[in-house]
């Protein structure tokens, strides 16, 4: 007889190898043909919502390891919650609008575009961004991430622009816009404005420079009198800005001092002095007066270069970090500078085009030539009036443009603003009832918002929605009224934004709106918004237009970078317009870098690709990979540490599978066995199920991904793989298969595989549907259309659990002393071996209550000696609890079936090579 086929060996279909890239994309088929997504709505139908708002990536390339970062998140929290019993909807989308776009499109034209109109480029600009959405939603869909990929929404849609100029609507009947000539980023090469959120700090090298500015028109100091022979002295690493100079800053407390040189007197900082002279090379000075800042204050200059003058007036925004403490001030050209030149009437001067090319403006020295080539220039004029005192390069962190990566300006322009400082203390009141993750989040956007005072909106632009606003024609005043927003939303809601550029004004003004001069003759705004706004109006846009979602949106989940991106731009325009916060939650993921913690760059070559990922691993390592990160920190990537995620994973599978292979037999509505009934090994397993699902549960609810990952690995393979399915191996293989015993380590694992693919499934999605299908019994038709594992608190026994964290520290010892046995070669295999365990009287006690040892340590012989019996023999003493342990070769004959030594084994003529156990089995097969 073969008594191998009287075992109860695993059996199942289930494959060992995942073939994960090959058969993921089966899953994903079977959800979109069963409308598995869909279903789980239906289901949740009526329940209490969770709304997570997808922020939108921009349409202009394929997705990368970040996007694949943010959106597996997304798709781990909406699945969750679903499994939790809320309806769960999640509706992705797209910013289609923006600079990107159309610098992208124009890029591919060259000259062919200026033979196009505005309508013609906008055209290419939408399919452009159109194609993009297609190409990153399939790609998006094999991640995993599931949701209304029919319905997604996207910013150029008719209906989105409508409730853009909604939100935009409310803000300027609420006079929370206004237009005004105040310098803004202005990129030279896009020509257009840009907000915060579109300028990246880059290194760079540039002059720096110590002018004297003479004097005009001086005052007594101290007890010296400034005079037209004496100087200002102040410093700058903008020397292109020194035209359009209209005064000089000085803090009315720092101490300032007049300075004799050989080359005249100088009036300078005095904490800055001695640097400014070793700077300037100036070897021989002497400290005539002495004076507070404020003294300074009328003090009038003579421009270097114009007839002009420029005064001395107060400002704390001086500091005494670099430079001689006396701010060259061009309003124009700062923000710092523009603010302190309104409190004098100053008027702001920036004689530039949108190029960067100086206009006739700043007269014929440098009408016509491109800003940064007038440093040259600048330096060159100061040097032949004597007026140049030191002229050195610098590296230091400037401004560069987010698309073309160019150095930006501040350049003073006639642009369209919102009102940051009206909306603040609401603004900051409401992001006090959020509630962040992690909590720092909430003081850097408060540090933004209180640091904020309005935002530029306007975009010198055609891609995007343009700014609804007409003016007169006669006088140029700005017409914005009920009528006229309402008018224009119908119209962008009805044929979409791009109306804009084929009707006239007139045509769009509803009839009998007149500007309070009397005339009705009226011309439109050319800006467009800001993209921020765009996507910052999804509040409105999305979450009240789509009749599954609600708000405010129960999360917001988006990178570091959306502090001052779309979280910020998000609040304001829902404060402003809707008087409330967009968000009752925002968590934080990092940026991806390398193994080294270096941010990914093509130009370094550490990319790591989302779509190389999922063609060697497959898409759930690289989800798992997600858990695996403390993602609120930036997450590293590398083919390592994917390895090790393989690694885990392969342990979740061949534990699932391995159960699967033990339930072969097992109908659960027919052969399941009462709580009460099971063995007390198999409730401390169900126990140890229950400890899993609360610690994961409060995991997911924390955004603790991390934590799941090396809960749900150690429970497989310390609790199942390395205790319970290891001493479980006797009983399911050999008993008879009805036993009692093995129906009840059956009933234990299916309840454990049940559970613990419902709490994996969030993160493995494709695995857990793939085991889902191989379940023994009556579920559902996917993973996804059940219910979260219900904490069974009965389940949790303090007693139990001390019972068996002890005989696992004994275990500890026993395992200790057999692994010495094999290195001594005493034994070959633990089932080779027979122990003698030598306890302390209380541990004599705790052992006695045991009848099944030698299954519980694995070997074929377990005897306990009595508390006071001598020791005989080599022993182990135990290191984690108070038994000594001997280890001899088993007596008897290894039985064929069960691999146990025993000395029965040959007692019976028909079976000579099985024990008395095993032939009890036989004889009842």
């Amino acid at each position: 007889m073969d008594y191998k086929d009287t075992l109860n060996l695993p059996k199942t279909d289930f494959p060992m190898r995942a073939s994960l890239a090959k058969r993921e994309p089966e899953f994903q088929q079977f959800w979109e043909e069963n409308q598995i997504y869909e279903k789980a709505l239906k289901k949740r139908e009526g329940a209490k919502q969770f709304i997570l708002h997808d922020g939108p990536p921009y349409a202009n390339g394929d997705i990368h390891i970040g996007h694949a970062l943010n959106k597996i998140l997304k798709d781990i929290v909406t699945r969750y919650n679903h499994l939790q019993g809320f309806q769960a909807p999640y509706v992705p989308g797209w910013d289609t609008h923006g600079l990107p776009i159309e610098h992208k499109v124009t890029k591919e034209l060259g000259e062919k575009r200026k033979e196009l109109s505005t309508t013609e480029l906008r055209d290419m600009c939408r399919d452009y961004a159109l194609k993009y959405v297609e190409r990153q939603k399939g790609q998006f869909k094999r991640l995993g991430v599931w949701g209304d990929w029919d319905n997604p929404y996207v910013t150029l849609n008719p209906k989105y622009e409508a409730k853009q100029i909604d939100v935009f609507g409310q803000m300027a009947l609420k006079g929370l816009l206004y237009q005004g000539l105040k310098p803004v980023h202005w990129c030279t090469d896009c020509e257009t404005a840009l907000a915060e959120a579109e300028i990246e700090y880059q290194d760079s090298r540039g002059p720096s420079i110590f002018v004297k500015f003479p004097v005009k028109e001086g005052k007594v100091l101290g007890e010296e009198e400034l005079t037209a022979d004496d100087f200002v002295v102040i410093w700058t690493t903008t020397p292109w800005t020194i035209p359009s100079n209209m005064a000089i800053s000085v803090h009315p407390d720092f101490d300032y001092v007049i300075a004799q040189t050989s080359n005249g007197r100088i009036v300078a900082a005095k904490e800055l002095l001695d640097q400014m002279m070793k700077t300037c090379k100036v070897e021989e000075y002497s400290i005539v007066a002495e004076f507070k800042g404020e003294e300074l204050e009328g003090v009038k200059c003579k421009h270097p270069f114009y007839d002009r003058e420029s005064q001395l007036i107060l400002g704390d925004h001086v500091t005494l970090e670099q430079g001689s403490g006396c701010v060259h001030t061009a309003p124009g050209h700062g923000h710092d500078d523009y603010v302190v030149c309104q409190d004098y009437d100053i008027p702001v001067f920036a004689p530039m085009d949108n190029t960067g090319t100086f206009t006739e403006e700043a007269g014929e020295e440098f009408a016509g030539m491109y800003y940064d080539d007038a440093n040259i220039k600048v330096t060159n004029l100061l040097k032949e009036q004597d007026l140049l005192m030191s002229l050195n390069f610098i590296d230091h962190s400037y401004p560069h443009c987010w698309r073309c990566k160019n150095p930006v300006i501040f350049r003073a322009t006639k642009q369209w603003f919102a009102s940051v400082d009206a909306i603040k203390d609401e603004a900051l009141e409401a992001v006090r009832n959020v509630k962040w993750y992690p909590g720092w989040g909430e003081t850097r956007i408060t540090n933004m918002i209180e640091n904020r005072t309005d935002w530029c909106i306007s975009r010198q632009r055609v891609w995007g929605v343009p700014i609804p606003i007409f003016y007169c024609k006669d006088c140029g005043e700005t017409i914005v009224t009920e009528e006229t927003i309402e008018a224009v939303k119908e119209l962008f809601g009805e044929k979409g934004s791009g109306i804009w550029y084929e009707l006239e004004a007139n045509e769009m003004v509803p009839e009998g709106i007149t500007c309070e001069c009397g005339s009705s003759d009226f011309e439109k705004e050319q800006d467009i918004m800001d993209v921020w706004f765009d996507s910052g109006a999804s509040h409105a846009a999305v979450l009240e237009n789509y009749d599954i979602l609600d708000r405010p949106a129960d999360l917001y989940l988006e990178g570091t970078d959306q502090y001052r991106g779309w979280f910020n731009s998000s609040l304001l325009t829902s404060i402003a317009a809707r008087g409330e916060a967009p968000y009752k939650a925002v968590v934080t993921n990092g940026f991806t870098v390398d193994k080294k913690g270096k941010k990914m760059s093509k130009s370094i070559g550490n990319v790591v690709s989302p779509h190389d990922i999922i063609k060697q691993y497959g898409a759930d390592i690289l989800r798992l990979w997600v858990a695996s990160s403390n993602f609120k920190e930036d997450v590293r990537v590398s083919d390592k540490i994917l390895k090790e995620n393989a690694e885990v994973y392969r342990r979740i599978r061949n534990t699932s599978r391995y159960i699967l292979g033990n339930l072969a037999d097992f109908d659960p509505a027919e052969n399941s066995v009462a709580y009460d009934k099971l063995t007390e090994l198999d409730r401390w397993a169900l126990m140890q199920l229950q400890k899993l699902v609360k610690l994961v549960k409060d995991a997911y609810e924390n955004y603790e991904y991390h934590k799941i990952y090396h809960a749900v690995h150690n429970f497989c393979l310390v609790e199942l793989s390395s205790f319970y399915m290891d001493i479980l191996k006797d009983r399911m293989y050999i008993l008879e298969p009805n036993d009692p015993v093995r129906r009840s380590g059956q009933t234990a694992m299916y309840e454990i595989l049940t559970t613990m693919t419902r709490i994996i499934a969030p993160v493995i999605v494709h695995t857990a549907e793939e085991i889902w299908k191989y379940l023994p019994g009556d579920h559902a038709e996917s993973v996804f259309l059940e219910d979260w594992p219900e904490l069974k608190e009965e389940y949790i026994d303090e007693e139990l659990a001390a019972k068996w964290d002890r005989l696992l520290a004994i275990r500890k010892d026993v395992s200790k002393a057999l692994e010495l046995a094999r290195k001594e070669k005493i034994i070959g295999h633990p089932l080779d071996a027979a122990v003698k365990i030598y306890p302390s009287e209380k541990t004599y006690d705790f052992l006695a209550q045991f009848d099944n040892l030698a299954e519980l340590f694995i070997v074929s012989v377990a005897q306990l000696a009595e508390a006071d019996e001598q020791v005989s023999g080599d022993v182990y003493e135990g290191k984690e609890s108070e038994i000594k342990v001997a280890v001899a070769q088993a007596a008897g004959e290894k039985c064929d079936r069960c691999w146990n030594y025993s000395e029965t084994v040959g007692e019976d003529k028909e079976h000579e090579t099985v024990c008395a156990r095993c032939l009890e089995v036989i004889n009842s097969l």
